[in-house]
């Protein structure tokens, strides 16, 4: 068989920060703030500060604009919607350090690493200080810096010319499948983000120089 058969082997990591390598999650907060009345915690993040005004925010909106659209909308839970953001460090938990491990071990192997993340332009540099790994990556393509979001086409595109990636040569880690099959359509290899361990055993498959868990 010709060596053109043979699919390129994998230079190029890119990673997905929230949820992958960083927890995430605005129940960190909201827990504090509505204590024993989960019910009530839920229906504020459903209905009021819920997951597509929050991804206006890492789209781009400014978090002025987006609390005063909450506020007009929900007037009675200002104090709430503002503590979004006045509190948002504390939706932050922490590193996820067997990822952050999968990420030591690319990184001392000589990988390429990037990151692709959906995240606020306005709190994104409250994790870079906050998380030294960060700095193990070449890039970090943030969405609310570019104004457009996973799984949009465009924002996988831009990754690939700024940083001249050949998304056939790359592997994309996400935990929201919509953004998997967004990279899949833009010829990346991708991995949907379970556990540690799982994403271990499939870059492992994939011949990335990391350490089997087994």
């Amino acid at each position: 068989m010709s060596a053109a058969h043979h699919p390129a082997p994998i230079d190029t990591v890119v990673f997905d920060l929230g949820n992958v390598l960083i927890r995430w999650n605005p129940r960190n907060l909201y827990r504090k703030l509505f204590g024993e009345d989960l019910e009530a915690m839920e229906t504020f993040l459903s209905e009021v500060c819920h997951t597509a005004w929050n991804e206006q925010q890492d789209q781009g909106r400014t978090w002025q604009v987006a609390i005063e659209e909450a506020i007009a909308r929900h007037p009675s839970q200002e104090v709430l919607i503002r503590a979004y953001r006045e509190r948002w460090e504390e939706m932050l938990d922490g590193a996820i350090e067997e990822t952050v491990h999968i990420l030591d071990e690319l990184h001392a192997k000589g990988m390429r690493l990037l990151a692709l993340t959906n995240w606020s332009a306005e709190t994104f540099p409250i994790a870079r200080e906050r998380f030294e790994f960060l700095q193990k990556f070449e890039g970090i393509l943030v969405s609310g810096a570019e104004g457009i979001i996973k799984p949009s086409p465009e924002i996988f595109q831009l990754l690939l010319s700024r940083f001249d990636v050949d998304s056939r040569r790359a592997v994309f880690i996400d935990d929201h499948a919509p953004n998997i099959e967004g990279a899949r359509r833009e010829g990346f290899h991708a991995v949907q983000f379970f556990s540690p361990e799982q994403l271990r055993e499939e870059l492992v498959a994939l011949g990335l120089p990391v350490q089997s868990a087994r």
